[in-house]
């Protein structure tokens, strides 16, 4: 059935509705374990489900499989994204041939993330260069099969400071044949109160549907903001500051916030919103349980027990092994209670979903030249790296914001790794016991104590991995890492029951806390299989940085060579007790 009509239906009635947006996981068993996570929730009666498309078609299998289980196994009608940005006529043509041999009848049409530059801004044959054009081609190529919706930006999209002629473009893809509109995500219900009014004003009458997405932690929300630039209420971010260094207030104060804006858009006559769940469901939960919304009958234990007290995990389930009902229960709420995005549990849905290094670069190749530079040599990207440490350079190609508060005490020594060459893209400070309510450090609810273990992430050129390896490996079984190529080779001392067979590789705790009245709290680990997921997308940045410079410049060809020839290694020193040891490896 066609979303539209669904929606007018509700529309119509007054009913207020919902629907649910995921992201293909990066790993295996993330997509298994978002499977039951989807099935639970279509139970609660959403009017579509929708599922996002990677940039250049890089989930494109991924996306199709886990659209044709809602689709056919649970029985949800699904919308699935497609963009066209480095598409090419082939891969469009695919996609939607196979999403109609699945019964897709919906599809939400995109341009896709921001193009690096006009040489390497690719347009598909036919014209493909914007979300208009994919419109027009799906139409001619499938007359009214499919139920195309298209992206609205209330405050205007971020590359365009016009918003007048933004809104031209907005409702051009309309009058292309859009049946339907899905908005940027909004968090200041007037902003968008006042543009849907204006889409009315205009002649815009097919269904918009405002997103929404409930805040998951001050991290992730800040990064959100800066990124898109959407407006956020001066109340929200002032009581955001308050609550920052405990999770679980952020979360309810975001659940509040979400119900709020919901009330406020229903009493304008907007009775439908389209929430990002980020594969997570305790906070969609709680905000459909406020407003008595959703059909599914009780509420599962995962929102029934989500209290300001916070979450536990058993040991059984933090280490791997088999769980029984209570305890599955258990790991999906620590899923959801500390969702640590880069450093989360790969079995966890959302793994990946919040800070990732992103293989899609934020600047186009004017800015990233502007920012980074021309690199040729090697002391090119040392000088880039040492200057983002010490606050000269504002990003890197895997970091879109200054270091954070945390990382400030490892200034001195990050400058010294990077000047010797280890160019560092992620960090942490050993912690021994820091008070959950510590401004940076903090995390969970009041009254714990927190811990970590130090470690460092960096490429290593070529020339220095051989010797660097040797010094990691006679500091075992203290340090563990983990270390891999472009071409796919891995190494790693870190096995399970004393193997030293690949297959074997364990889980490395890197975050734990400990809070009255609970079992241990272990939301950070490290693995072969979250590593391996994060090393394809590290590469993959150094691709998406040389694309920025022109086919055959000494950039491109420099920045390709060293992609080629570097190893990415993550360092772990287990012995937490000495927090600056780490450092003698380098």
């Amino acid at each position: 059935m066609k979303v539209s009509d669904k929606l007018r239906q509700a529309l119509a009635n007054e009913k207020p509705f919902f629907s649910f947006e995921y992201f293909p996981p990066k790993t295996e068993q993330g997509l298994a374990n978002l499977y039951d996570r989807i099935e639970r929730m279509a139970r609660l009666g959403p009017v579509f489900v929708a599922v996002t498309w990677g940039a250049g078609g890089a989930t494109a299998q991924r996306t199709l499989e886990l659209c044709s289980a809602c689709q056919g196994v649970f029985g949800v009608e699904t919308v699935m994204h497609l963009t066209c940005t480095n598409m090419d006529k082939e891969m469009i043509d695919t996609a939607l041939k196979e999403a109609k041999a699945a019964g897709i009848q919906n599809i939400l049409a995109l341009r896709g993330d921001t193009p690096r530059g006009e040489e390497y801004w690719t347009a598909c044959e036919g014209g493909f260069s914007y979300a208009v054009d994919l419109v027009r081609y799906i139409r001619s190529q499938y007359g009214d099969y499919f139920c195309i919706g298209v992206a609205g930006y209330p405050e205007g999209h971020t590359e365009n400071p016009d918003s007048e002629k933004d809104f031209e473009y907005f409702k051009a893809k309309v009058e292309a044949g859009a049946d339907f509109v899905v908005s940027q995500l909004a968090y200041d219900p007037e902003v968008f109160v006042q543009w849907e009014r204006k889409c009315r004003e205009h002649g815009i009458t097919v269904p918009i549907v405002p997103g929404l997405l409930p805040i998951q932690s001050y991290q992730s929300f800040r990064r959100l903001a800066f990124l898109t630039r959407v407006s956020v209420p001066e109340e929200l971010r002032e009581r955001l500051e308050d609550a920052k260094t405990n999770d679980q207030a952020v979360k309810d104060l975001g659940v509040e916030h979400a119900v709020a804006m919901v009330q406020r858009l229903q009493a304008a006559g907007i009775y439908g919103v389209h929430m990002t769940t980020l594969n997570l469901e305790n906070s969609v939960q709680r905000v459909l349980a406020a407003l008595e919304m959703g059909t599914g009958g009780p509420l599962s234990p995962v929102a029934r027990h989500a209290t300001s007290t916070g979450s536990v995990v058993t040991a059984a389930a933090a280490a791997g092994g088999s769980t029984g009902a209570a305890e599955g229960v258990a790991q999906r709420r620590v899923w959801d209670d500390f969702p640590n995005g880069r450093w989360g549990d790969a079995r966890s849905p959302a793994f990946g979903s919040i800070d990732t290094y992103g293989a899609m670069l934020r600047f186009d190749s004017q800015g990233a030249r502007r920012v980074w530079g021309r690199p040729q040599q090697l002391s090119d990207i040392t000088d880039l790296f040492v200057g983002y440490v010490e606050g000269r350079i504002p990003s890197l190609p895997w970091s879109d914001e200054p270091l954070r508060a945390e990382t400030q005490r490892l200034v001195a020594e990050l400058t010294r790794i990077n000047q010797l060459g280890y160019w560092t893209v992620a960090s942490q400070p050993a912690l021994d016991g820091v008070a959950s309510t510590d401004a940076t450090h903090g995390w969970g609810p009041r009254g714990g104590y927190v811990y970590q273990k130090a470690f460092v992430e960096c490429f290593v050129p070529r020339d220095l991995f051989g010797l660097f390896l040797s010094r990691l490996q006679s500091a075992a079984p203290r340090i563990t890492y983990y270390a891999a190529n472009k071409q796919g080779d891995f190494m790693t001392n870190a096995f399970s029951n004393n193997s030293e067979s690949e297959n074997a590789s364990a889980a490395t705790a890197l975050t734990w806390g400990v809070f009255p009245g609970r079992a241990v709290v272990q939301p950070t680990l490290i693995d072969k299989m979250s590593f391996l997921a994060w090393r394809a997308e590290a590469f993959q940045t150094w691709r998406e940085w040389a694309t920025m410079f022109p086919s055959d410049s000494p950039e491109m060809r420099f920045l390709t060579a060293t992609a080629d020839e570097c190893w990415l290694v993550n360092v772990v020193d287990n012995d937490y007790k000495r927090p600056d040891a780490i450092w003698n490896m380098f």
